[in-house]
């Protein structure tokens, strides 16, 4: 037999302390209690947002103005780059209050082709390690094995200005999961996806001034279904649907400030839920699961507008709201905030962002801060650092 090493423990208690945040929050009422019902999705990589800028806006991305990383939040972005090419690198410690060597690390690119900028390629590779897990046999002080179990996904993008405002992009996405223990019964999953997005911008006047206006939307992990089990059991990645927009408004000559807000919803089905404990219910409750199991993620996606257990008003529950601000002086100091909601029975992740970028030509450093609002959350505290460098300003330099 196996024995919970300290760091599985530690893995066990954050689990349950961001579905206690969750359940409690909701208060004492054993009815509300009983409507906690997050939607379940597989390979968590995919959905942390990687790069401090978008972190440090309350996990917002979809309609800011274009940046290195923006292959994550809506790759349609690339074509109104405002550089020819550029690289960046994002380092997420992640769960610092519990462990020491769990990490999300995220290089990002992209190069604009033809004399007109009008279109671009991008790629992006993501890597979440979970750090050493040394199991043991029951009465043992040494380990007989040690994992390193991981998630990592590699995708590139091809955007297009469709007109002088507007941009289309896809991208394709291969998808690796490995959480086995080295046994019969797991072994490693895989998956591939695509994102289909779009991207629009316009100045408008407002006053005296001339702001930029942004619309933007991403279908994000459109793909197959994955499995740890050679194929009993399969689960759903975390397609989604994100739409934003927002305001870039110059204040005068060298400062300006951008208001963006988010909404994202996943489109991944409800799973069934156990009504009772009746010999009918329960045959009804294993019907359904073999039908969760068996269904596409195509009939998924078309479903998950529509089977939330308590009806329009708990489908309405699922829809996350992201709200975020940046301040820049001169296009070189930045200043950055921002706040994620969640509903509590669909999840409970509610916090404030902070951040900061200093530009240069050549590079851009940016950090970011996350502050938990709800109690008991091992994400509190997390932070993320982005290094991003203009392939434009290197080229000057060295001429």
């Amino acid at each position: 037999m196996k024995k919970i090493t300290n760091k599985a423990f530690l893995y066990i208690i954050c689990a349950l302390l961001m579905v206690s945040t969750s359940v409690f929050a909701q208060g004492d009422k054993q009815n509300e209690m009983d409507r906690f019902s997050p939607i379940n999705t597989a390979v968590p990589l995919l959905s942390i947002a990687p790069d401090a800028r978008g972190g440090s806006m309350g996990d917002n991305g979809v309609s800011t103005s274009p940046d290195i990383s923006s292959q994550f939040w809506n790759p349609a972005k690339y074509a109104f780059h405002y550089s020819k090419a550029g690289v960046g690198l994002s380092y997420t410690p992640w769960l610092r209050r519990l462990v020491n060597d769990v990490a999300l690390a995220y290089l990002s690119g992209f190069y604009k082709l033809g004399s007109n900028d009008n279109q671009a390629i991008g790629v992006s590779l993501r890597y979440f390690t979970l750090g050493e897990i040394p199991l043991y046999n029951l009465g043992e002080e040494i380990p007989y094995n040690r994992l390193n179990p991981y998630e990592m996904a590699f995708d590139a993008s091809y955007s297009r200005k469709l007109s002088e405002s507007y941009s289309m992009a896809v991208a394709l996405r291969a998808i690796r999961s490995d959480m086995s223990d080295q046994s019969d019964e797991m072994t490693p999953g895989s998956s591939f996806a695509a994102d289909v997005a779009g991207y629009l911008e316009k100045y408008i006047v407002l006053g005296n001034s001339e702001a930029l206006w942004s619309f933007g939307f991403n279908v994000s992990n459109i793909g197959t279904k994955i499995s740890y089990d050679g194929g009993e059991t399969n689960e759903f990645i975390p397609t989604t649907l994100k739409i934003g927009t927002g305001l870039l408004y110059p204040l005068d000559d060298y400062n300006r400030l951008g208001i963006y807000f988010d909404a994202s919803k996943y489109l991944v089905p409800s799973l069934p839920m156990k009504r009772g404990n009746t010999e009918e219910e329960q045959d009804e409750y294993d019907r359904l699961k073999r039908e969760y199991n068996s269904m596409s993620f195509m009939t998924g996606i078309f479903k998950s507008f529509g089977d939330a257990p308590g009806g329009t008003n708990e489908e309405l529950k699922e829809i996350n709201f992201s709200l975020g601000a940046e301040y820049s002086y001169n296009d070189q100091f930045f200043l950055r905030g921002g706040y994620y909601y969640e509903n509590p029975n669909k999840g409970n992740r509610q916090y404030f962002s902070l951040g900061a970028g200093f530009r240069m030509s050549v590079f851009q450093l940016d950090a970011a801060y996350l502050i938990s609002t709800v109690p008991s959350n091992p994400l509190d505290q997390t932070l993320r650092f982005s290094l991003s460098f203009d392939m434009d300003g290197l080229k000057n330099l060295l001429k």
